[in-house]
């Protein structure tokens, strides 16, 4: 068994999407996340500073036949950040415009058991999103190579 990983932890994700404009900007404007590459109209990553995130649409002939499940395979992702304080800067920041966005509130902030303190919201195609402080990771400090 492995004590350390060999990796350097979970920091892209990629998700297929109805509307490529639409989650684009619920992703500018909800969580501050800039476009880093665009390699083509169907596609767009966008980065926090340590992270990658991509946008696929989902090709225009395949919108009539997709189906999503009915429950959501995946159950969550989530931002770190660095105090419950900042937790509720964040919910007061994106609570007035996040519907005209296409997303919404899905659960208002709240104090976990184990110290965590959270709120989610879903983006425009019903993923949702966990604005999280965890006391474990929200101090780590990253670093880059190179």
């Amino acid at each position: 068994m492995m004590n350390q990983p060999l990796h350097q932890g979970l920091r892209h994700l990629a998700l297929r999407v109805t509307d490529l404009a639409r989650s684009r900007r619920f992703y500018e404007q909800v969580l501050g996340m800039q476009v880093v590459w665009e390699p083509d109209p169907e596609n767009v990553y966008f980065s926090s500073g340590n992270d990658n995130l991509a946008l696929h649409q989902i090709p225009k002939g395949e919108l009539a036949a997709y189906q999503p499940p009915k429950a959501q395979l995946l159950d969550h992702m989530g931002v770190i950040l660095d105090s419950p304080e900042a937790v509720d800067r964040m919910y007061h920041a994106i609570a007035p415009t996040i519907e005209s966005l296409g997303g919404h509130i899905a659960k208002e902030p709240k104090q976990h058991r184990d110290g965590s303190y959270s709120f989610y919201v879903t983006d425009p195609d019903g993923n949702a999103i966990q604005a999280l402080y965890e006391p474990t990771i929200s101090t780590f400090e990253f670093t880059r190579k190179g």
